[in-house]
């Protein structure tokens, strides 16, 4: 088990920006593929990024690609979503996840470990 937890969240107008964290407990961080998906009201959880365990690699939805960027502090087990340009769209729940194993993710049946979750709400 890897307890998973996201801060960050917040309420920000169109146009501004937030930074997401998610820590992670245990000395075993840097096994582990990172990534976040979202869940908007209604709708189903859907990938947002996702990054290896060296931070080299990473994936992007096409809708948060060149707004969005995850990174990783493998010393300090956190991983960060920097979110710029943010849209009233990109309003949802935010959860911090893990995978076991190499590469990058987008599949979210391909998660071992889920977050508590974080609100970000834009307002227009």
């Amino acid at each position: 088990q890897v307890p998973l937890v996201e801060s960050g969240g917040g309420l920000v107008q169109a146009g501004g920006s937030l930074r997401l964290s998610c820590a992670a407990s245990g000395s075993t961080f840097v096994s582990y593929t990172m990534g976040w998906f979202r869940q908007a009201p209604g709708k189903e959880r859907k990938f947002v990024a996702s990054i290896n365990w060296a931070g080299g690699l990473t994936a992007y939805a096409d809708s948060v690609k060149g707004r969005f960027t995850i990174s990783r502090d493998n010393a300090k087990s956190t991983m960060y979503l920097q979110m710029n340009s943010l849209k009233p769209e990109d309003t949802a729940v935010y959860y911090c996840t893990a995978r076991r194993g190499a590469g990058t993710f987008r599949a979210s049946a391909a998660v071992h470990y889920w977050g508590q979750g974080t609100q970000v709400t834009v307002s227009s």
